[in-house]
This record gives structure tokens, C-alpha cells and sequence, in this order.
């Protein structure tokens, strides 16, 4: 775990054997949460207070945080690991996180997708994705929807490269903070 907790800060040089996808254990929560706080801290940190940020990560992020949610069979997550090290996550939701702008029948949503701040740029997005897409065909949904932060143009590019388009304006709360989001959506 204390090697899984360097790699995920950037401690630690980038792996180099294949990544390997697969469901998350209790044994991996200390890990989850290292990678959730490093990952949101990396790309959003810097927009929010002091006051603000700590809570929403101790909310979300903690081992106690984390340990009902991979537990839920409502949510369905998948970890990447290579050599023995945790690099990144995606969490699936299996039911629709924004009814009022939802299209479809059956709509899912795709509710995380986090790799280790070192590990960008490296296909794993690309994999976890590849690999939420798959589950939500195989379970039936006919929409998918994800929130984005309206300043993050690389992550609205890399989900309309799988044919997501922004379909409403919405909002995220991180403590006394509203920000900006965009809801995307794709139909199956």
C-alpha cells in the first residue's frame, strides 16, 4: 500500500509493464483514496479555498468514504493497475445522475474517471473507458451522461472523441463553491 500511495503522489517513476483492469477490493481503498485526493487535487485544486476543498476530499475520498461506494450495487467500478500499482479508476453509475435533462429510457452515468497525475497521457483513459462503454451497452443503456467542469477542455475532448455532446448546463458543489459544469450525453 505505501508503495501504491508514493507512485499515486508522483513519487515515484511511471510503471512499465501492461495495465491490467479489474474490480476493486477492501485491500484497495487506502490506495483508491491516495489516487481520488492526488487526481482531483492535481487538475482542481488550485480553484477552490482551503476551507472548501479539505471537506468535499474527506467526504468523498476517504478509505470510510469509499468503502460503501464499491460496495454499492447501484455503482460499478473498475481499477487499473500495473506492476502491482494502482494508476487510475472509473466509477459507473447504473442509474441516471441527472433525470430532469435525461433523454433515453435507461440512462447510466459515468461518474469518475481518474488516473494518477504521472500516469496521464498513457491510454489509460482510453482503457477504463473503453471499458465503461462496454458495460453500459452490455446493461442495457440507451444514455449515458457525465459532468464536466466547463474548464476542462481536455476532458470535453476526450469524451466527445466517444460521441458525448454538452446538453445542458449544470452545477457542482465543492464546499460553499458552485462551479460551472457542463452535462454531456450520449445516446446508445
Amino acid at each position: 500500500m505505501a508503495e501504491n500511495a508514493a507512485f499515486v503522489a508522483g513519487d515515484a517513476a511511471a510503471a512499465a509493464g501492461p495495465v491490467v483492469l479489474r474490480a476493486p477490493t477492501v485491500d484497495d481503498l487506502t490506495a483508491l483514496s491516495v489516487l481520488g485526493i492526488a487526481a482531483f487535487v492535481h487538475k482542481f485544486g488550485d480553484l477552490y479555498r482551503p476551507q472548501d476543498l479539505l471537506p468535499f476530499l474527506m467526504e468523498t475520498y476517504t478509505e470510510a468514504a469509499l468503502a460503501p461506494e464499491i460496495a454499492d450495487p447501484a455503482k460499478l467500478y473498475r481499477v487499473a493497475e500495473q506492476d502491482g500499482v494502482l494508476v487510475g479508476w472509473c466509477k459507473v453509475g447504473l442509474t441516471c445522475g441527472f433525470p430532469d435533462h435525461a433523454r433515453g429510457n435507461r440512462v447510466m452515468e459515468l461518474k469518475q474517471l481518474y488516473t494518477a497525475p504521472r500516469a496521464t497521457g498513457q491510454g489509460l483513459g482510453r482503457q477504463l473507458m473503453d471499458w465503461a462503454m462496454s458495460e453500459f451497452a452490455a446493461r442495457g443503456a440507451d444514455e449515458v451522461q457525465i459532468s464536466v467542469w466547463s474548464g476542462n477542455p481536455g476532458a470535453q475532448r476526450f469524451y466527445q472523441r466517444y460521441g458525448f455532446a454538452k446538453v445542458a448546463d449544470i452545477s457542482f458543489r465543492v464546499g460553499s463553491q458552485l462551479d460551472d459544469e457542463f452535462l454531456f450525453a450520449r445516446m446508445l
